[in-house]
């Protein structure tokens, strides 16, 4: 018999993302999303008194997946060629004599956008989460190297030194602004409808702003103030464009750790399984950063993701179905992908071997090269014009192989008639320069660290 895997065709059922994060948009689980808004509809239009009590009661106790299953709907959508249909006949024939009931006043929008909701605000706590961790994560090893010097780097060229702990809290506070972000959007994307046809509320009478609120209030959900027949698509636009930004933002993280990990360098290493992993077929002392790597890859496919949701803002009229399809195989794609990559990211930090070592001896390679600024200001302090120090700074600098900074600034009379031995040692000194890096990370850290108990 067929192994059933070898016939599954998108990576996500076999290569990328949390099954707990990819059930969430399983068919089961947007037909029982579907069940439960038509359920509350029901609810509330009793307690207002438009449908008989016992009616909203037995079309709650079947609007589960044990009496309305994929495969019925399925059946009912092959005849129907609609998908809400399908689910109201399955659900009315369930509920017996009260199925008269369901769906009553109500629009197919109505239901896929307010269960669409659901997903969204299932998917927010998913991906807060997710953010929260990788901060942790983040500020712990902020917290662990604060003080450890390490070369900063602009243009790919050492500049001058910063700690470790501050690259990451940088990067710790950029999660943090993402976070915020989030509770900032949740609430225009968490909405739903239940307004009928183009959205006027008609078809329910003159309790539509009633109803509409009930169900709302039932469902946990906000109520867009505006909709035509569908939610507008600004909101799910924004989403996308906000699991855009987390993406650029995991991909940069990664690729420093990339970069930091080139054989040129190694100053760290994602996790490495020294008993059993392999870096290469061919090439046995292979330790790649496979995860990182993978990481910048899945993000750079979230960005795309990004597009189609700004051209389902343009709709013919009150609503066209150009966005339905696309929405299908976007949104569920792009927010188990960007989970996949924070918890990845967050699992490589928590790991990231540090070789504090070799930080170091990159740092000092240079003879001290790597604090001109201090040395140039100084100079400046003490009588040099600004510019004189940076001109004599740049021709003690030049990389001729005889001589190092530290060696050639002793040995230069305009740098000993200003400063002494002691005083040159002390600002090549690569522990003095990252005091200010390492006063930074420590406010960082004492500003984001109470937010993660949110």
């Amino acid at each position: 018999m067929t192994d059933e895997r070898s016939s599954l065709l998108c990576p996500l059922d076999f290569r990328y993302g949390r099954p707990e994060v990819s059930a969430l948009f399983s068919r089961g689980a947007r037909l029982e999303r579907a069940l439960r808004v038509e359920a509350a509809l029901a609810a509330t239009q009793a307690e207002l008194g438009i449908v008989p009590a016992d009616a909203a009661v037995a079309i709650a106790r079947v609007a589960d997946l044990a009496h309305v299953t994929v495969d019925q709907v399925d059946e009912l959508e092959k005849q129907t060629r609609h998908d809400v249909m399908a689910i109201n006949r399955a659900l009315a024939a369930a509920a017996g004599p009260a199925g008269r009931w369901v769906h009553f006043g109500a629009t197919s929008a109505d239901i896929t956008e307010t269960a669409a909701a659901l997903e969204l605000q299932a998917s927010v706590r998913i991906l807060r989460s997710d953010l929260h961790d990788l901060e942790r994560a983040l500020l712990d090893l902020a917290q662990r190297h604060r003080a450890t010097p390490e070369i900063g780097r602009t243009h790919g060229q050492q500049g001058v030194p910063i700690s470790f702990g501050y690259k990451m809290a940088v990067s710790a506070a950029e999660v943090a602004r993402h976070v915020a972000r989030l509770d900032e959007l949740s609430p225009r994307l968490t909405v739903g409808k239940m307004a009928g046809a183009m959205g006027t509320g008609a078809g329910f009478g003159p309790r539509a702003a009633e109803i509409e609120a009930g169900v709302m209030r039932r469902l946990g959900l906000g109520a867009d103030e505006a909709p035509t027949q569908i939610v507008g698509r600004d909101r799910v636009a924004e989403f996308t464009n906000f699991l855009a930004l987390v993406a650029a933002s995991a991909e940069r993280m990664a690729t420093e750790v990339r970069n930091l990990q080139r054989s040129e360098l190694g100053e760290v290493a994602e996790p490495f399984d020294e008993t059993r992993q392999v870096g290469s077929s061919t090439m046995a002392q292979k330790r790649n950063p496979i995860v990182s790597e993978n990481i910048s890859s899945l993000a750079r496919l979230v960005r795309a993701f990004a597009l189609p949701p700004l051209e389902n803002m343009v709709q013919w009229h009150e609503r066209d179905l150009a966005n339905s399809a696309n929405e299908r195989i976007v949104l569920p794609h792009a927010i188990v992908l960007t989970d996949d990559l924070l918890v990845k990211l967050a699992e490589v930090h928590r790991g990231l071997r540090v070789d504090t070592a070799r930080m170091t001896e990159l740092l000092t390679a240079g003879g001290g090269a790597a604090m001109t600024e201090n040395l140039m200001l100084a100079l400046t302090a003490r009588g040099l014009a600004r510019n004189d120090a940076h001109e004599l700074l740049r021709r003690l600098t030049h990389t001729d192989g005889k001589a190092d900074l530290a060696s050639r600034a002793k040995a230069d009379p305009t740098v000993r008639g200003l400063l002494s031995l002691e005083e040159i040692d002390g600002l090549l000194s690569p522990e003095s320069y990252v005091r200010a890096a390492t006063e930074k990370t420590d406010r960082i850290i004492a500003r984001l660290t109470p937010g993660l108990a949110t």
